[in-house]
């Protein structure tokens, strides 16, 4: 005999409930999707110990808080139920992850996506891509090339004392910068949660207080062990689809340098550093980072209509 579906009684069509998208509600709070999944099975499964057939959205997220208590601990259970004021946000959520290359930003862009329910991951070399297709390296050469071999590129006479590397640097992300704004601001005008990713991400190239109508929450990834850094891009070349390339290897020097200066930028501008030893403390202390950042934006924003997912 099969079994009679558990339902939210106050959704519309009496939606039943699914473990799927409770443990991805779940996964938000830093949870490994597993044992995210087991939470939620859990949850099933008590609500029938009790007889339980409806439940309103509202109390399914007070007893699933409970469940987290009892199965995971208080700290889950506190930052499920955050997250679940922070997913009523009136507005766009917009992460920006900078650092250098090779530091981890698109795995744990991917990996936090995934969390967080986020369909929308661009990488910053995209949109310089896209920006070559427009201008010629005549016109923009910092654009032709990747961010730690902009020197060779960067336009001449260079200022006294000035090192190229940064330079060439600079001039990249204040080009590529155009075009996270316009992405931002789309992002704003659709209404739609978005992570950028990329090394030119730096602090004090974008004006974060002018994007208004989102909550923008920034930070740099460092990896400030030289050799687990290189050990990143040897990792990268043996998991290569394509044809491995050691170039990026051949640019530490450049690649370590301009990770001082991203963050030395984030230092005077008080954007948050978070150092990449290993990628669950790193992604629990991004989620972490990302929920209070949201919290504050509701705590400081007058009461609003719940959007819709």
């Amino acid at each position: 005999m099969n079994k009679r579906h558990i339902v939210i009684s106050d959704e519309e069509h009496q939606l039943p409930y699914s473990k799927g998208l409770m443990a991805a509600a779940i996964m938000a709070t830093g949870l490994a999707p597993a044992r995210a999944f087991r939470v939620a099975e859990r949850i099933e499964e008590r609500l029938r110990e009790r007889d339980v057939l409806e439940i309103t959205r509202a109390e399914l997220r007070d007893f699933a808080r409970e469940v987290l208590i009892d199965e995971v601990g208080e700290r889950y259970a506190e930052s499920f139920a955050k997250w679940q004021v922070v997913n009523g946000l009136d507005r766009p959520l917009v992460i920006l992850i900078g650092g250098a290359t090779g530091v981890g930003k698109s795995t744990i862009a991917t990996q936090l996506a995934a969390r967080l329910g986020i369909t929308r991951i661009i990488p910053t070399d995209a949109i310089r891509e896209v920006m070559r297709a427009m201008f010629s390296a005549e016109l923009m050469p910092a654009l032709h090339t990747s961010s730690y071999d902009a020197e060779r590129l960067a336009r001449k006479p260079l200022p006294r004392n000035a090192d190229p590397v940064i330079i060439g640097y600079r001039e990249q992300a204040v080009a590529v910068a155009v075009g996270v704004r316009a992405l931002v601001r789309r992002a704003i005008m659709e209404g739609t949660d978005l992570i950028l990713e990329g090394a030119h991400i730096a602090p004090g190239f974008l004006d974060l207080e002018a994007l208004e109508g989102a909550v923008v929450v920034p930070f740099v990834i460092t990896v400030d062990d030289e050799e687990l850094h290189r050990s990143h891009f040897i990792r990268r070349a043996h998991e290569s689809r394509g044809r491995p390339s050691d170039r990026p290897l051949e640019y530490i020097d450049n690649i370590r340098t301009i990770q001082r200066y991203v963050k030395s930028l984030a230092l005077e501008h008080g954007m948050p550093i978070i150092p990449s030893y290993n990628l669950d403390a790193t992604l629990a202390q991004v989620i972490e980072l990302v929920v209070s950042e949201a919290m504050q934006a509701v705590s400081e924003s007058p009461p609003t209509p719940i959007r819709s997912n």
